[in-house]
């Protein structure tokens, strides 16, 4: 037995003159002796004129749901850092560029052949941070001085 057992031909004519399914169909339930006399397709026109049966609004998905569903578990492909625009590669950069910075600040208190040294650490992912970096040129016989506040002051103003 169908869902609408009252008025079904009426309904599907309905439906075939405002271009939607039966279910987006919908009758006055005031107006049901009306609708059950009305057999033609003129009928209805006219009963859709008069505002007894309608059509109604479609309802679609959000547009920021269906993008979050597009981003979902099921629909990925390819390992986590190939998707992301900022992945591995920008993580790492972030480190590294202060890192260099400081080493291109102390070259000249560097021995020979330790600028080159320490930038391929720095390359290498070796310092954690600034701070263990000068650790090491310390523990390596670099003589810095202790302005380390000044140093995470101007980067935090650059960044």
């Amino acid at each position: 037995m169908s869902q609408y057992t009252t008025a079904n031909k009426q309904r599907k004519l309905a439906a075939r003159i405002l271009k939607c399914g039966i279910d987006k169909v919908w009758f006055d339930p005031s107006a049901a002796q009306k609708i059950n006399a009305a057999v033609r397709r003129s009928d209805i026109m006219r009963l859709i004129k008069e505002g007894l049966i309608k059509k109604l609004k479609e309802e679609r998905a959000r547009k920021g749901e269906v993008r979050i569903k597009r981003k979902r578990a099921g629909s990925r492909k390819g390992p986590k850092y190939a998707r992301l625009p900022k992945g591995k590669k920008t993580n790492w950069l972030k480190v590294v560029r202060p890192q260099r910075e400081l080493l291109k600040k102390y070259k000249e208190k560097l021995p020979e052949g330790m600028y080159r040294k320490v930038y391929k650490l720095i390359k290498g992912n070796m310092f954690r941070s600034k701070a263990h970096l000068i650790s090491y040129l310390r523990s390596h016989g670099v003589k810095i001085e202790s302005d380390e506040n000044a140093d995470k002051s101007s980067t935090q103003k650059k960044a």
